[in-house]
């Protein structure tokens, strides 16, 4: 039964991966289009520079809820290591909470900017496009970054869990070199 509400939640967080490599991707084949537009044929694409920077800030959000829930994110586990097992799971804890409590204002704050930019809102330069649908994206990547952040909290609350599971690789992908010792 465990192991089934992983496999639910490992789908769901494949679904918000491959949405932000999607989103990069994107971003990547515009400045690479705009790039060569702009030096072989002095014509960049209209817009290359708002829609990349738009397009990357989704990309990166959506990153974000993927953090939330595998906390595969740059951090210094000194402290963490030194300690016993019950005092890291409290300092997890704290540190997913805290987390949470953070995406969750981000999630309010760029709720308000979406709803202002709906009734008067920016437009990009050269093609005047809006760029709430955009912020849209990037407030449904937070609000899936929510409940990332909150579904990671509970499972360290209630089973227990470190993110120990998520960072080391699975003895099955091991080396050749660690197969034969």
């Amino acid at each position: 039964m465990a192991r089934q509400r992983h496999g639910s939640a490992d789908r769901v967080i494949l679904w918000v991966e491959r949405t932000a490599a999607v989103m990069l991707g994107l971003v990547t084949l515009l400045i690479f289009v705009s790039a060569v537009g702009r030096y072989l044929f002095a014509a960049p694409l209209p817009d290359s520079f708002d829609l990349s920077r738009l397009t990357l800030a989704i990309a990166v959000i959506w990153g974000f809820a993927s953090l939330g829930y595998r906390g595969s994110h740059i951090k210094v586990d000194i402290l963490a290591q030194a300690v016993r097992p019950a005092l890291r799971r409290w300092m997890d804890l704290a540190a997913w909470a805290i987390l949470l409590g953070f995406t969750g204002l981000l999630v309010w704050k760029l709720g308000g900017r979406v709803l202002s930019q709906l009734s008067g809102g920016e437009v990009t330069m050269d093609l005047r496009l809006p760029h709430w649908p955009f912020l849209a994206a990037i407030l449904l990547g937070l609000i899936a970054a929510l409940f990332t952040t909150a579904f990671r909290l509970w499972r360290i609350w209630r089973h227990g869990e470190g993110l120990e599971s998520h960072e080391a690789p699975s003895e099955d992908t091991g080396s050749e070199v660690d197969k034969n010792e």
